[in-house]
């Protein structure tokens, strides 16, 4: 066996900063994060050729003692630790004590620094870890670290760098994501002389978002706000509409470091089921703050990736939080007879007084008949008033339904106070007669909605009382109804019997997980028995299901509980897709107008959105966009 000996302090040194140091992004985060711990509310980031020949990182934050900058690049030096209780509660974001000697070790550096009232500051050179003098040097608070010639000594690592223009992106990455977690920081960063991000440092996330990811993103976000325990959630998360391709926007941070967590994405997307389309992907800012001695970061050597001591109460706070907002937004406004949130204070008055008037003093509870009445003028002179079978109970008005012309209307008729029966005081022959019955009538005003029809048997337009025109997808938003109706049952489906019995071959993957989960079959609302040869004998199939239907929908949920999606709530939902799917109404069928109200009334009031598949149910045309395909505008 060959001798076991040490190695020398600089081969260590490379073998160290291969850990930490991977490319010029990692070298960025571990100076921005140094500067950030230091306390500084403005940095500035410089880079060259996508910082392999040139980055430097400029903070006002405390700065570094003259005598302590040979220190500062030291292995396990630092100004964060001080005994083994403190790595249970780490607050800072660097702590290790690797990052500058991991650094030096594979570059040139010049550092540049100066503590707050010290009259000058001092520089020192570094290059492939060995430290020159320490110098005085006039520089401002503060401290300025500049990486030249980044793995000039390791020159194997330089064949795994990329093309400038992507390392370059990466470094850009890791400011922006940065500066998203720390809004309370102005950040800039400058890219071969020009500045391609700036963000203002007022504290405000909003801000920060806007700056650093577009005005695009930030113009389709949801701020949410939510605890559970000792983790709270703050920041945002996008539309439903507005998902993303892939989960490059999914930006997470724990305590304030930005952290990669295969338990936040799944909070997050859990959050979102059934609401956005298959294949996007929900992006957010979210920020989770718990207690330091509830996760550990000491677990990766980039600081990436974090352990939490309770998966749940993390998972909880994350899917609750996103998930009440989300349903909060697709809540309809509570108003009377519209969704629409935007109204003045003249319409406000104006729609106050147009409500009609009840009576003063409340009738005593009873219940009586009112006689058909003669034909009657309507209150705008304009057609004859017919009432028939008019029924009120209790002490509120009561609804006839009324022939207004050729229609039928229904019409709001207030009666008047009961007579109290007078006191007898001597026997008379005079019977007494009560007053006649007055009555009021006001038809009830219409939705501020109008079905103009429909469209090739798919689509119905209608038109809003602020004069816009909607496209609603019948099909999409009748799926919507019927699956929230299926998914309000939390008890086992209802299922029919068969008179025959369906023979259903399957694949012999779904025909394995038919066999394995009969019980959860059967909780869904199929009976299924093992004929043999890969085919099983159905004999009861959902109630909402029509027998044509059910072998299709049997082996898409075997197929997907084959798939490993064997989750009961998970599974439930898919099959519940599947069904509302099929009962819906499809498009190019024929739809009667009074099932085209139900549905416009259900979009129009805000109760749905989206279908369980994550698509629009409705689109808007305003007048101006009219106009403008018709160059009125």
């Amino acid at each position: 066996m060959p001798d076991i000996k040490q190695l020398p302090s600089h081969v260590a040194d490379l073998i160290a900063a291969g850990e930490v140091v991977e490319r010029p992004a990692s070298v960025a985060k571990e100076l921005l994060e140094n500067a950030m711990d230091a306390g500084a509310s403005a940095i500035v980031v410089e880079i060259e050729r996508g910082g392999l020949t040139y980055l430097r990182v400029t903070d006002n934050g405390c700065g570094i003692a003259p005598d302590q900058l040979p220190t500062a690049f030291l292995r396990h030096a630092t100004s964060k630790l001080r005994s083994a209780e403190d790595l249970a509660a780490i607050g800072t974001l660097g702590f290790r004590g690797e990052a500058l000697a991991a650094i030096s070790a594979v570059s040139r550096i010049d550092v540049f620094s100066r503590t707050a009232g010290a009259e000058a500051g001092a520089m020192l050179h570094l290059e492939g870890g060995a430290a020159g003098e320490v110098r005085p040097n006039g520089c401002p608070e503060g401290t300025t670290i500049v990486v030249r010639d980044l793995f000039y000594n390791t020159p194997a690592r330089m064949k795994f760098m990329k093309k400038d223009s992507a390392e370059g992106a990466a470094v850009t990455g890791i400011v922006t994501h940065l500066a998203l977690s720390h809004p309370d920081i102005s950040f800039k960063l400058l890219r071969d002389g020009a500045e391609v991000l700036h963000t203002p440092g007022d504290g405000r996330l909003q801000s920060a978002v806007y700056a650093a990811l577009g005005r695009d993103f930030a113009l389709h976000l949801l701020p949410i706000h939510g605890s559970g325990g000792d983790v709270t959630v703050d920041g945002f998360v996008t539309l439903p509409l507005h998902g993303h391709g892939t989960r490059g926007r999914q930006i997470f941070f724990v305590n304030g470091r930005l952290v990669k967590s295969q338990l936040l994405t799944a909070a997050l997307e859990e959050a979102y089921r059934n609401q956005i389309m298959k294949g996007k992907f929900p992006g957010c800012v979210l920020h989770v703050t718990l207690p330091a001695r509830e996760v550990d970061v000491n677990v990766h050597p980039a600081k990436t990736v974090v352990k939490f001591a309770f998966d749940k109460p993390v998972f909880d706070a994350v899917y609750y939080t996103v998930l009440d907002t989300l349903n909060a937004q697709n809540k309809p406004a509570k108003q009377e007879n519209t969704f629409y949130q935007t109204m003045t204070a003249a319409q406000y008055k104006e729609k106050a007084a147009d409500k009609p008037a009840f009576p003063a003093a409340k009738a005593p509870l009873g219940s009586y008949t009112a006689r058909p009445t003669p034909p009657a003028k309507a209150p705008d002179g304009s057609h004859q008033l017919t009432v028939r079978d008019v029924t009120e109970t209790a002490d509120r008005p009561f609804t006839a339904a009324v022939r207004q012309g050729e229609r039928e209307v229904a019409c709001h008729i207030t009666p008047p106070p009961v007579q109290a029966e007078p006191v007898e005081t001597a026997p008379t022959e005079t019977p007494t007669t009560a007053a006649p019955v007055q009555q009021t009538m006001e038809p009830v005003r219409e939705a501020p909605w109008r079905i103009a029809g429909e469209v090739l048997k798919t689509y119905i337009i209608c038109e809003d009382s602020h004069k816009n025109v909607w496209l609603i997808d019948k099909h999409a938003a009748h799926e919507r109804i019927r699956f929230d109706a299926l998914k309000e049952n939390t008890g086992p489906l209802m299922a029919q019997t068969l008179l025959t019995p369906l023979t259903v071959t399957l694949e012999a993957d779904e025909y394995g997980a038919a066999l394995e989960h009969p019980d959860l079959l059967r909780q869904f609302g199929f009976a299924c028995e093992d004929f043999g040869g890969g085919t099983v004998l159905v004999r009861e199939v959902p109630a909402d299901i029509r027998p044509e239907d059910a072998p299709a929908t049997l082996a898409e949920l075997c197929r997907k509980l084959a798939l490993g999606r064997a989750d009961p709530a998970a599974a439930r939902d898919e099959l519940l897709h599947t069904m509302a799917c099929k009962s819906a109404i499809k498009a190019g069928m024929d739809t009667s107008p009074a099932e085209l109200r139900a549905l416009v009334d259900k979009v129009q009031s805000g109760a749905i959105q989206y279908c369980p598949h994550g698509r629009p149910v409705k689109y808007r045309l305003t007048q101006y966009e009219i106009e403008k395909m018709f160059k009125r505008a």
